[in-house]
């Protein structure tokens, strides 16, 4: 017998926007064209119910800002809130998420064969301990 579970189109969203908005801080950080690419292909291989909400086509990812401190301030809470939500309703589905996420980070912060700038491993270190705050 398998239960199902669901998250709400707020949940869900939540989710995307702190998903995408990961990935999206990591461009605006320096990090490389093609691990942007590889990290973005990593959130829609995500698989179970986080894998269902980041590969569903939607619209309701909305990134503001006109620097990337602006969009820290939208996509750093989401981070947190994301684990946060699915740590009380889906203790595994939050270890999903984390693990999810910081595949998706690390493929955007470039090849192996080099190590990524000071800007963009500070950025990677911010939203672990966004994901962590929760």
């Amino acid at each position: 017998m398998s239960t199902t579970i669901t998250l709400t189109d707020q949940d869900n969203s939540t989710l995307r926007t702190a998903a995408y908005g990961a990935v999206s801080l990591m461009a605006a950080s320096g990090a490389p064209h093609k691990g942007i690419a590889h990290g973005s292909i990593a959130l829609t291989s995500a698989t179970g119910l986080v894998g269902h909400a980041l590969a569903a086509k939607s619209k309701d990812i909305h990134l503001h800002g006109k620097s990337v401190a602006e969009l820290a301030d939208q996509v750093l809470p989401a981070l947190t809130a994301a684990m946060s939500l699915l740590g009380k309703q889906h203790p595994a589905e939050a270890d999903n998420f984390r693990g999810t996420v910081l595949v998706a980070v690390e493929a955007a912060a470039g090849s192996r064969k080099s190590e990524p700038s000071p800007a963009v491993a500070a950025m990677a270190r911010k939203i672990t301990a966004a994901l962590d705050a929760a």
